[in-house]
């Protein structure tokens, strides 16, 4: 059982519902592998039940959104500790019972050109490094690999373009028979119950991976959340990410598209690896070549028929033989 599962009952589905578990880099593809020299780590970056904030991530572009979105927290709690600061005071200071008496203008100039400029900055200070993390997620070039993801109902298939590898991902069984008979499953029987599959997606880790995702049916949208971004599957049309996962690890995550009457049971799992164990893992995947035919073999050789001998000129004795001599002689 995963050493990062520290939370207890079904309330550690909750937590990987929108998480991930780590293992370290010496796991296999595939495998739990150790996970003591990833342990502090992951403590650190594992979604607790109090936790309110988003996760960091492993990728460049979680960070960005962990980033900005730590940032517009910040504003927007300084503008409410201002203007709620502000109206509290305003009720005790100018309360009618000590007398107050209300102003008579109806309007200044001044304060509505202030309350307008001020709020257009504080706009533009948050659009403007929010608009270029967004450019920078959605820059897929110079990458190292390319994946395509389809969406089916219910499951994802997933090609390694270039490399002859691609397979279908699914619920894992155990979770499959658990959901169908109706029992309440346990944290120690289905550690992560609807959160697993059959076949995972296996990534190198530090490699900018390309990601081209489509639909072959209705629409899906492929998340996981360490990955720091979601993308629509769409009949018909091809949308773009990438990632570069920079922890070894397995993570987890969720269709995020109603898709269905099996909506509920399309996780995703990657692994991520390192760049040795991938490319031990994709020569496993690879087909194996087929058998090269065995040459044919050389025609037996067509005996030459020799001349045929000349026939025997008649007999010397022949030609030198008396005529018959008549009886009437």
């Amino acid at each position: 059982m995963p050493a990062t599962d520290d939370v207890k009952g079904l309330g550690n589905e909750a937590k990987q519902q929108v998480g991930y578990e780590v293992c370290c880099s010496g796991c296999r593809p595939g495998g739990r592998g150790g996970l003591v020299p990833a342990l502090a780590w992951a403590q650190a970056a594992d979604p607790k039940p109090w936790q309110l904030n988003m996760g960091k991530g492993v990728t460049q572009t979680s960070r960005l959104a962990w980033e900005s979105n730590l940032f517009s927290l910040i504003v927007v709690t300084v503008i409410g500790v201002i203007v709620f600061g502000a109206m509290a005071y305003a009720m005790f200071k100018f309360r009618k019972s000590k007398g107050a008496v209300p102003a008579t203008f109806s309007h200044n100039t001044k304060a509505e050109v202030i309350w307008t400029v001020i709020p257009v900055i504080i706009l533009v200070v948050m659009a403007w490094p929010a608009t270029a993390n967004l450019i920078k997620m959605y820059d897929t070039r110079d990458a190292e690999m390319t994946v395509k993801v389809t969406g089916y109902q219910w499951m994802w298939k997933y090609e390694y373009l270039g490399e002859n590898v691609a397979f279908t991902s699914r619920l894992d069984r155990g979770s499959d028979r658990m959901r169908q008979s109706g029992k309440v499953p346990t944290r120690e029987s289905h550690p992560h119950y609807l959160l697993d599959v059959d076949n995972r997606l296996v990534l190198p880790v530090d490699t900018k991976v390309r990601f081209v995702i489509t639909s072959d049916d209705v629409i899906h949208a492929w998340w996981v959340p360490a990955l720091g971004w979601k993308q629509d599957a769409i009949p018909g049309f091809i949308n773009e990410a990438w990632t570069n996962i920079d922890t070894p690890g397995v993570y987890r995550g969720q269709r995020a598209e109603l898709c269905g009457k099996d909506h509920g049971f399309m996780p995703i799992v990657v692994e991520a690896v390192s760049k040795e164990d991938f490319k031990q893992w994709l020569a496993q995947r690879k087909p194996a070549p087929a058998a090269e035919p065995a040459p044919a073999a050389a025609p037996a050789a067509t005996p030459t028929p020799e001349p045929a001998a000349p026939a025997p000129a008649p007999a010397a004795a022949d030609a030198a033989a008396p005529p018959a001599q008549d009886g009437n002689a």
